[in-house]
């Protein structure tokens, strides 16, 4: 007996922005979170990025820190918290090319996490976290406007 699998139709997953010059490193990264479940967006420039953030919600921006500039990751992460939906946002420190086959880090603060296949549930459980911490900041943020 065959069993196919469907997704409830009302299920809501997370969307990701990933912002990221690098076309290895958001091939890479966009599998590896649409795999997992997430509805991931890949654009190449800061432009695209902002263009996506007028258009659509997410609840997480990954932006690359070294995209076209020094200061694009950081103005698309600045632009998306401008946004009224408040994506969890966070920059990306990668450097996936075929030089460097297993992969960059992806980073939050102090925080880094170096993509390769060995630590990719790691990677996935950080991003998760991310979009927890969002989940949770803006629940408190609702039930304060109730009291």
């Amino acid at each position: 007996m065959k069993v196919a699998f469907e997704r409830p139709r009302n299920r809501r997953v997370a969307r990701v922005l990933l912002a990221d010059n690098g076309l290895a490193s958001r091939l890479t990264l966009k599998s590896i979170l649409s795999t997992a479940g997430y509805a991931v967006s890949g654009v190449a420039t800061a432009a695209e990025a902002l263009g996506k953030l007028d258009t659509d919600e997410y609840q997480l921006v990954l932006a690359d820190l070294r995209a076209e500039s020094e200061d694009a990751g950081p103005q698309v992460l600045a632009y998306a918290r401008q946004k009224e939906f408040r994506p969890a946002t966070a920059l990306l420190a990668s450097d996936m090319s075929e030089a460097s086959p297993d992969g960059g880090a992806v980073s939050c603060g102090n925080q880094a996490v170096h993509v390769s296949h060995e630590n990719i549930s790691y990677l996935l459980g950080w991003v998760a976290e991310l979009i927890s911490r969002r989940a949770d900041r803006r629940m408190r943020q609702a039930v304060l406007k109730t009291i």
